[in-house]
């Protein structure tokens, strides 16, 4: 099928060990997978338009009106798998190609958007190029951002040929619906082949940097350390306690931890380390953030060491638009496959369209609910219903009045 086809060629481009992917915002590699995408794009003679942050729009200009859009990502993870994002991009392809070669034209133009940076893996805020072009972040404040490997996104950007001349914020759709893999478990344990998400859960990143003292470890008594490598193992060990504590959707994760000067013999001067707290309740998101605050104000006093905090992200919980939600409950009925309503742990593009316009998410089951991962995985046979379910639901969209905004 052209679909699985266009996947596994776009997959072809940076390569890992065990089928993944390493095509990070704005690398070379990024670059050329927007070159196959772009091309695929122009073959089916749409309107392709470049923003000033790189957020590529294809545009099946069929009738009048504000469009029906589409997509997702090609960025990775270092260790990403070749679903996530590209199945949302290369799917918006396939419909628009299918109507085409039935002969079916909607009601509006149907859109299909590849975004900048949505991972967040190198340049941070992740959904930086749709928090622009919804107009949630300046232009001038992206371009910047500066890389985990100190690259400026403006420079990197440029770098690919990818700096187009369109302006954000960019035009609102009618309507957006963003199809992805679950990357996660909930789908495949309960038996459904297909979730209507609701809405995402709210996301807080921060970056906290622990400065101590380093010494030498076999004279320095325990009792005399300032080390900030214990101090970030207590911050571990609170952050799991604390979702234990709260129960589910809390999720607490270190991601990544760096120690200076990183030395077997040696108790480290400084460790810097990411935290990712998320709820689906802005309240107790903040009621986690708060807890961690304090924790970090006793720790720092009890151990002796400075702990400063930046902030790399922080998003409120998303509500989709009901309207949105029941068409795409509708679709999958009409293929006598139930849906399962549910909210997304993860972030994605949909969630910043949700702020100017209807907005929801159709979710394909992945194998293990294994995600950002080399062995990432869902059957072809759900690849396949997930594009047919969207594109029945952005024709439905298409002839689709909507007047105030609903959310729930």
């Amino acid at each position: 099928m052209r679909l699985l086809s266009r996947i596994a060629s776009l997959a072809d481009i940076s390569p890992i060990t065990g089928g993944g992917n390493c095509r990070l915002a704005l690398t070379p590699e990024d670059g050329h997978g927007r070159d196959l995408v772009v091309g695929w794009m122009r073959e089916l003679d749409l309107d392709v338009s470049i923003d000033v942050v790189g957020n590529i729009i294809g545009t099946w200009s069929c009738a009048s009106g504000s469009p029906v859009m589409t997509g997702s990502h090609i960025d990775t993870v270092r260790t990403g798998g070749r679903f996530d994002g590209n199945y949302g991009v290369l799917a918006g392809l396939e419909v628009i190609q299918s109507l085409k070669d039935a002969g079916i034209t909607p009601s509006r133009p149907l859109a299909v958007g590849i975004f900048t940076n949505e991972e967040g893996a190198r340049f941070a805020p992740d959904m930086l190029g749709s928090l622009v072009y919804v107009g949630g972040m300046s232009v001038e404040e992206a371009l910047d951002v500066v890389a985990i490997d100190g690259a400026r996104f403006a420079d990197e950007l440029q770098n690919i040929g990818y700096n187009g001349p369109n302006p954000c914020p960019g035009p609102t759709p009618h309507a957006f619906v963003e199809l992805h893999i679950e990357q996660g478990p909930v789908l495949e344990s309960i038996g459904y082949r297909l979730g209507t998400v609701t809405g995402v859960q709210g996301i807080s990143w921060q970056e906290l940097t622990i400065s101590g003292q380093s010494n030498h470890a076999g004279t320095t008594p325990m009792s005399m350390r300032k080390d900030p490598a214990y101090v970030a193992g207590r911050i571990m060990v609170f952050l799991r306690d604390l979702a234990t504590r709260y129960g589910a959707p809390q999720v607490c994760t270190v991601g990544k931890i760096d120690l200076v000067p990183n030395l077997v013999n040696v108790v480290p001067s400084t460790a810097t380390m990411t935290v990712d707290i998320r709820n689906t309740d802005e309240a107790t998101l903040q009621r986690a953030e708060t807890e961690l605050s304090d924790f970090l104000a006793l720790i720092s006093g009890e151990e002796n060491v400075s702990i400063s905090t930046r902030t790399l992200a922080r998003f409120e919980p998303v509500i989709f638009d009901e309207r949105v939600v029941g068409i795409i409950d509708n679709v999958c009925a009409s293929f006598d496959v139930p849906a399962h309503r549910l909210p997304s742990g993860a972030g994605h593009d949909a969630q910043m369209f949700a702020r100017v316009c209807p907005t929801a998410m159709i979710f394909v089951p992945s194998i293990k609910g294994i995600s950002h991962n080399p062995a990432e995985l869902t059957d072809d046979v759900d690849l396949t219903l997930g594009a047919d379910v969207l594109l029945h639901t952005m024709l439905r969209l298409a002839s689709t009045t909507f007047t105030t905004a609903s959310k729930s």
